[in-house]
């Protein structure tokens, strides 16, 4: 299994928004720091906004911050509103064209093994996940300090 880089790049945008509280957090920044698409991460921003994880704030002076607490924000949470869809094999496609799939015991076990992977992630929230500020400063001046290709 293999999670979608806009659940990576979410999970991403919140750790550093939870590592500062104190103040609104740029696309700029957080570009700069995680070296992504600023287009991606609008985006992502948009959607952790408009579920309420995150509060942005548009103008000169916006950025966002945390929505909820750390400890309300379940990873689980996060990748439902982040993957596309869980298919993870082509038999749980409505369009599927496997013959096998009226006598096939794969898709239950793969649903088991998926329901086992989400539960894991729900009983886990942000708040297990923080990262101190000062770590981020580490990894700009390791970036700052690698030889150009």
């Amino acid at each position: 299994m293999r999670l979608t880089m806009m659940s990576d790049y979410a999970l991403r945008v919140l750790l550093y928004a939870a590592a500062h509280p104190e103040r609104l957090v740029t696309i700029d920044e957080t570009q700069q720091i995680y070296e992504m698409s600023r287009g991606h991460l609008m985006k992502i921003v948009g959607v952790l906004a408009s579920s309420g994880i995150l509060r942005s704030q548009r103008g000169r002076a916006g950025g966002f911050t945390l929505g909820k607490s750390p400890h309300e924000i379940r990873l689980g949470d996060v990748l439902r509103l982040t993957e596309p869809d869980f298919e993870m094999v082509e038999c749980f496609s409505p369009t599927s064209s496997c013959a096998m799939t009226p006598f096939c015991r794969l898709p239950s076990i793969v649903t088991e093994a998926l329901n086992a992977f989400m539960d894991v992630m729900d009983r886990h929230t942000l708040a297990d996940l923080i990262i101190r500020p000062q770590d981020f400063g580490v990894i700009a001046a390791a970036r700052s300090e690698r030889p150009l290709p």
